[in-house]
């Protein structure tokens, strides 16, 4: 436990929290600043630590941009996870509205997600291209274990460039959608649907 100034208590963080701490700073900025706009200070600042500290978990400004958008893709991934036996019609409409919900919950991380795309640094890039790659295994392989659309999967060469180019469709909508919902959850999480069922079905 440590003291503040007004002579109360608090709880000192573990590594983990602080790491979180860090990161969920780190997704706030990333999202409202572009790259070379945010600064190491600033995080630091935020989250009531020095700039020494913050280099101990991260060691450039590079790693915690990273670590930021593997944070956020894995949070993605979890909520939008395939379940065993349930046709893909139906996982459709539960993950986008689970996906949307988060979206719309944690709009500060997803922007920084999708902003690792335009940075300049080609290792942030690569981090960000394998969590694309981890979202279309993972829709992949749900289309291939699901009875009405596994058989063609296997025979259509474009499915996967079908499915890549779905995943680029749903960002821009949700993007769009952050910057003034004209439209509801469910009318987006009903365009994205007809979106993927439209290249799909023969």
């Amino acid at each position: 436990m440590a003291v503040n100034q007004g002579g109360r208590t608090r709880r000192r963080l573990s590594t983990e929290e602080r790491r979180e701490q860090l990161l969920s700073v780190g997704a706030r900025l990333f999202s409202e600043s572009p790259y070379d706009d945010v600064w190491i200070e600033q995080v630091a600042e935020i989250a009531g630590v020095s700039r020494g500290l913050l280099y101990h978990y991260f060691p450039t400004k590079r790693d915690f941009f990273a670590a930021v958008v593997e944070r956020e893709s894995e949070r993605m991934l979890r909520m939008t996870a395939a379940v065993p036996g349930v046709p893909v019609r139906e996982q459709l409409t539960a993950g986008l509205d689970a996906y949307l919900e988060y979206v719309e919950a944690h709009a500060h991380g997803y922007r920084a997600f999708h902003r690792a795309d335009a940075a300049g640094d080609q290792a942030v890039r690569r981090v960000y291209q394998r969590a694309l790659a981890a979202q279309e295994r993972q829709i992949l392989a749900a289309l291939a274990a699901d009875p009405e659309f596994g058989p063609q999967a296997e025979t259509r060469p474009d499915t996967r460039l079908a499915v890549r180019g779905w995943l680029a469709f749903t960002t821009a909508v949700c993007l769009e959608w952050l910057r003034g919902p004209e439209l509801g959850r469910e009318q987006v999480r009903d365009l994205c649907a007809r979106a993927l069922l439209g290249v799909l079905t023969p």
